[in-house]
């Protein structure tokens, strides 16, 4: 495990990239002309999806720092319902306020973390976890949304090698709770995942049930070989799987290679 940065409970390199993340969006707004231009992909303008990184870095404040409130139950649809809902109550769409609170509110979520004002476990929209799973949960939901603000501003987005793997003890967790129950019934596999040049893990559907390590499995059916920015997109939702392989972002091996288009379809983003 990752060595922790001297004065924080977050492993080495999750707080520089909170702040360097939080400061990249926050850049890609204060250039941005019109905050109510759409979105690609989603259906929210920029300047909703600037308010809804915004809030959600406030609400991941409030849980390092002991509180929080309730934000759906876990599940994609009562997740999506909480987030309009927020927007709906929330009417600030302008480009420079919106910068200075989700850089505010990350480093208020950082300086909770390092001050130890949660104490036990937190409970969170995505389930229970520690401090360390929440700094991952704040970089993964920041960056998969600094991507989607990237685009209408026609500027280069943020993401990279570094800041992927840093977000893998978030995924790691969240992955079972995002199972598509209807796409994973009934289904049986071993899967690898490997990030190019860098991490590795396992998930095992066992009657469409995952149990995800990050140890891999032993006999994998099958392994799937990401280059690391796309497969965080496609963790998100952000990237068709099809569209990854066609460009050979994704290579697939195993005994049972015919499981690995099937293995994105198997869980539902929030």
């Amino acid at each position: 495990m990752s060595a922790h940065r001297s004065g924080s409970p977050l492993p080495a390199g999750l707080d520089e990239a909170i702040r360097a993340t939080a400061e990249d969006i926050a850049r890609l707004l204060r250039g941005a002309a019109d905050t109510s231009v759409p979105v690609p992909g989603l259906e929210w303008t920029l300047g909703e999806t600037a308010a809804h990184l915004a809030q959600a870095n406030q609400l991941m404040a409030e849980i390092a720092a002991g509180g929080g409130r309730a934000h759906g139950d876990g599940t994609p649809g009562s997740i999506a319902a909480a987030n309009a809902r927020a927007l709906a109550e929330f009417g600030e769409r302008a480009a420079e306020p919106l910068a200075a609170m989700i850089v505010a509110q990350a480093t208020a979520c950082l300086d909770a973390a390092r001050t130890g004002g949660a104490d036990g476990p937190l409970a969170t929209p995505m389930g229970t976890m520690d401090l360390p799973t929440l700094g991952a949960y704040l970089l993964t939901h920041m960056l998969g949304h600094g991507y989607d603000i990237a685009r209408p501003v026609g500027r280069p987005h943020m993401l990279d090698r570094r800041r992927v793997e840093l977000t893998l003890p978030f995924l790691l967790a969240a992955m079972p709770r995002v199972v598509d129950a209807k796409a994973a019934a009934g289904r049986s596999a071993r899967y690898t995942v490997r990030l190019r040049g860098g991490a590795r893990f396992g998930v095992v559907f066992t009657d469409g049930v995952a149990t995800v390590a990050e140890q891999p499995p032993s006999r994998p059916d099958c392994t799937l070989h990401v280059e690391p920015v796309t497969f965080l997109l496609m963790a998100l939702g952000r990237v068709d799987p099809r569209a990854a392989v066609a460009r050979g972002h994704v290579l697939t091996w195993g005994r049972k290679p015919w499981l690995a288009p099937r293995f994105p379809t198997l869980f539902k983003a929030p």
